[in-house]
């Protein structure tokens, strides 16, 4: 599983890359739920690189 960290801007780049819908807009950052199959399909298009594994 993926998530994200503080390094987050909020610009929601990630989200439409998730197969399953695992990211949504939280209170001042991206989240990742449990919803995630770990494809690391929204790595890539996070320009801060905010997305990591576990």
């Amino acid at each position: 599983m993926y998530s994200i960290n503080d390094d987050c801007i909020s610009c929601g780049a990630c989200a439409p890359d998730c197969p399953v819908g695992a990211i949504k807009e939280g209170d001042g950052k991206y989240s990742i739920n449990e919803d995630c199959i770990s494809c690391g399909a929204c790595v890539d298009s996070c320009p801060v690189d905010a997305i990591v594994p576990g």
